[in-house]
């Protein structure tokens, strides 16, 4: 399991006061209203900030970082993700996961074949789609719905699945 959880990236500089446009690649973008502490992850070293405000502008956050009060102290981490710890993550419903903790989980169908590994969730806005890399090296893009996933034990690294008609011919 990951330590730390993406929540945005940093896209560009906002004015010249230090500010920084974020893209949010968290499911609640509203989290960020209550958002103290971030990481930020320069390639090199990862960096604690601590979030000095927090707006709202189109699909955009605006953050303002306590200590970088001028656009030539932030315009070096644009494209820098923006990370959280498990502890500031967002809480999850019942079968909720974090994208990070489903990644490479053992898909299993029902009869207990194991078919591959998950290799991406795809956003669609209807529901998720997971993309499985196949034993085989194939592909295989199984929806996220009741119908198909039948159990996630993430103790265990496994999916178990039911493939639906016409899913892998």
């Amino acid at each position: 399991m990951e330590d730390l959880l993406q929540v945005g990236v940093i896209t560009t500089t906002h004015g010249i006061r230090g500010e920084v446009k974020v893209f949010p690649t968290t499911d609640d973008v509203n989290r960020f209203k209550k958002l103290k502490d971030v990481i930020l992850d320069t390639g090199k070293e990862k960096l604690e900030l601590k979030v000095e405000s927090c707006k709202f502008f189109k699909q955009f956050v605006i953050l303002k970082f306590k200590g970088y009060d001028n656009i030539n102290d932030i315009e070096q981490y644009k494209r820098c993700p923006l990370l959280v710890t498990r502890e500031n993550a967002v809480d999850l419903e019942e079968d909720e996961y974090f994208i990070a903790d489903l990644i490479g989980l053992k898909i299993l169908t029902e009869t207990g074949i194991e078919i591959g590994r998950l290799n991406d969730v795809i956003s669609t806005g209807a529901n998720d789609v997971y993309e499985v890399k196949m034993s085989d090296g194939g592909t295989v893009l199984l929806p996220a719905i009741k119908d198909c996933i039948m159990d996630v034990d993430m103790e265990a690294g496994e999916m178990i699945v039911r493939i639906m008609k016409g899913l892998m011919d």
